[in-house]
């Protein structure tokens, strides 16, 4: 028998809640199952082809609802999990009782959890760092910048691997992992090590270009990396150099995309005046209220800088 999980690819969240389902349904539902992992990512005008689902039983965590009848597990926590009303629909129509959504929610790896435990009476203590330190991550709930930006625990330089390892092999191999061993046990493994070094002074190094390119201006910070091809960096190096600032806005040109990062600093006080996934939903994409994201075609360079500037706008006037 094969389970098939997709998760958010490169996304600590996202691993740590292919882990946790993992273990959930291998103890209560499908012991002796092989499980195999697909890795997603956001991109323009997504949709899910009917052969990612190949699995006898096939799972979504952590990312937006695909609209077939081969989906038999879902958790999702996202404000924007609906790729369009018709999706919506599909999903209340349906009424599935292994469909959870619930973007109350700071991290998925919890809302599994909670899920799991209250409707399944589930329970593993060896995983309570994993299910603590996702809800963290996910939720920005570290105690400052310094200790997101510093990265000197195991939980953060997981962040660091999972976040920019190239391809899938190493996030699957640390989803396996979590579902048994300790996070200072996976961060010490060689393997692991040695995929962490590398990124580790890319990270140093992406400190000082955002030192350098970032303009911070009546609360915001803004930097355009599009002509270094950097896929990602840690978000919370804005507020680490720009600790009065109240949002970032950054554009990235990757490899399959281009990419308008928008977040907010999680020490700043007081409520937000906005809300980033509301924001980001208007240009087609999504996310959470105090972060979000919009993907465009590759080429859509030009679309991407003027969107961002639109934005940067509505946040300067906050």
């Amino acid at each position: 028998m094969l389970v098939r999980v997709l998760y958010h690819d490169h996304c600590f969240d996202g691993a740590a809640a292919a882990a946790y389902f993992t273990r959930f349904t291998r103890e209560r539902f499908y012991p002796g199952a092989d499980y195999a992992y697909t890795g997603m990512m956001h991109a323009p005008n997504q949709s899910f082809d009917e052969a990612l689902f190949d699995g006898d039983e096939n799972a979504i965590v952590d990312f937006k609802y695909a609209p077939t009848m081969k989906l038999t597990w879902w958790f999702d926590h996202h404000q924007s999990a609906f790729l369009s009303p018709e999706d919506a629909g599909h999903h209340h129509s349906r009424a599935s009782e292994h469909h959870f959504f619930d973007p109350g929610y700071r991290s998925c790896t919890k809302f599994i959890a909670d899920v799991a435990r209250e409707r399944f009476g589930f329970l593993a203590p060896d995983l309570e760092d994993l299910v603590h330190w996702a809800d963290i991550i996910d939720g920005a709930q570290y105690a400052n910048a310094k200790e997101a930006v510093e990265i000197a625990m195991p939980a953060t330089k997981l962040v660091l691997v999972i976040e920019g390892a190239k391809g899938s092999d190493a996030v699957q191999r640390i989803i396996r992992l979590m579902q048994t061993k300790r996070l200072d046990e996976i961060a010490a493994d060689p393997d692991i090590r040695g995929i962490f070094e590398p990124l580790y002074a890319r990270h140093l190094s992406m400190i000082d270009v955002i030192r350098e390119r970032g303009s911070a201006n009546e609360g915001v910070v803004f930097f355009d990396l599009v002509d270094l091809g950097i896929e990602g960096y840690n978000k919370f190096i804005p507020y680490y150099l720009h600790p009065e600032c109240v949002y970032t806005v950054s554009v990235l040109h990757a490899s399959f995309r281009t990419k308008i990062s928008v977040g907010s600093n999680p020490w700043v006080n007081g409520p937000l005046t906005h809300n980033l996934a509301s924001i980001c939903e208007r240009y087609g994409g999504g996310g959470h209220p105090r972060v979000g994201a919009i993907s465009l075609p590759k080429d859509a360079i030009d679309d991407a800088r003027r969107i961002a500037a639109e934005i940067v706008r509505e946040l300067r006037t906050a």
